[in-house]
C-alpha cells in the first residue's frame, strides 16, 4: 500500500495468491475509504474532476469491453465519465465525493455539513456554485478560469485543489482503470497516501486500516 502495486505486483511480492491480495486489499482500505475530514473552515478550494466509467473484473457487460484504462468513445463529460468532487481547504484537508452528476441538487447536500459558515468558498465560475453558496449563506469567490482569469485579489483560487486532482489521476493511471464501485476505496487509498506524505510507512497504513483517527492525526502532526 505503502508503494501503491498492482494487484499483481503486491500478490507477487507478498507471495500470495491474487485473489487474496485482492481481499486483503479491500479489506485494509475499507476504513480509509470512509475518514473524511468532519468540517473545514477558512479559504476552501471545490472542483469536479471525473474517471471513466468501469466494470472491470464483470463478466456481463452492458456494452463491449474495453482494454485496460481505455477511453471514452465521446470526448470531453458523458455518461461514461464518473464525477467525483474534490473539496480541499488550505491545511491540506481533502474531502472527495463521488457523485451522481454536478448540478446544485447533487452538489449541495455533500458540500453543506462540511463547510462552516465562516468558510470562503472558491470554485470555478460554474453556476451551479453561485446557487449553493447563496443557499449555505458562504462567501463565494469564482474564479473564471475558462476566461483565462487565475487567482483574485492575491489569495482566492483553485490551484491546490486542482493540483490535487492532477496528482489523484497520476496515481490511477498505474492501476490501469480502477472499477468504479470500488472507486471510493482508491480515492481513500489516495489521500491517506497523499496526507502523509513523507511520513507514510506501513505502521501508519495500518493504523489507518484500523479506523484510528486520533493516531492517524498524530502521525500527521509528527
Amino acid at each position: 500500500m505503502v508503494q501503491a502495486l498492482s494487484m499483481r505486483q503486491a500478490a507477487a511480492s507478498c507471495g500470495i495468491a491474487k485473489n487474496t491480495s485482492f481481499k486483503w486489499r479491500h479489506r485494509f482500505l475499507s476504513a480509509p475509504a470512509t475518514q473524511q475530514p468532519a468540517q473545514m473552515s477558512g479559504i476552501v478550494e471545490a472542483d469536479e474532476t471525473f474517471f471513466l466509467e468501469s466494470f472491470k473484473g464483470k463478466r456481463h457487460l452492458s456494452r463491449t469491453a474495453r482494454k485496460r484504462g481505455g477511453k471514452a468513445t465521446k470526448r470531453g463529460t458523458s455518461a461514461e465519465q464518473i464525477p467525483v468532487l474534490v473539496v480541499r481547504d488550505r491545511h491540506g484537508e481533502t474531502a472527495d465525493f463521488v457523485l451522481p452528476g454536478v448540478n446544485a441538487q447533487q452538489i449541495e447536500p455533500v458540500l453543506k455539513p462540511l463547510l462552516n459558515k465562516d468558510v470562503m468558498l472558491c470554485t470555478d465560475g460554474a453556476a451551479e456554485y453561485k446557487v449553493i453558496a447563496k443557499h449555505m449563506g458562504v462567501v463565494h469567490r469564482p474564479v473564471n478560469v475558462a476566461a483565462g482569469q487565475r487567482v483574485i485579489g492575491g489569495i482566492y483560487h483553485i490551484q491546490n485543489v486542482n493540483a490535487y486532482d492532477s496528482r489523484l489521476k497520476q496515481w490511477m493511471v498505474k492501476f490501469h482503470g480502477v472499477a468504479t464501485r470500488y472507486l471510493e476505496s482508491y480515492l481513500g487509498w489516495h489521500r491517506m497516501i497523499d496526507r502523509l506524505g513523507q511520513n507514510i510507512t506501513p505502521t501508519a497504513c495500518f493504523i489507518a486500516s484500523l479506523g484510528r483517527t486520533r493516531q492517524f492525526q498524530q502521525l500527521i502532526a509528527t
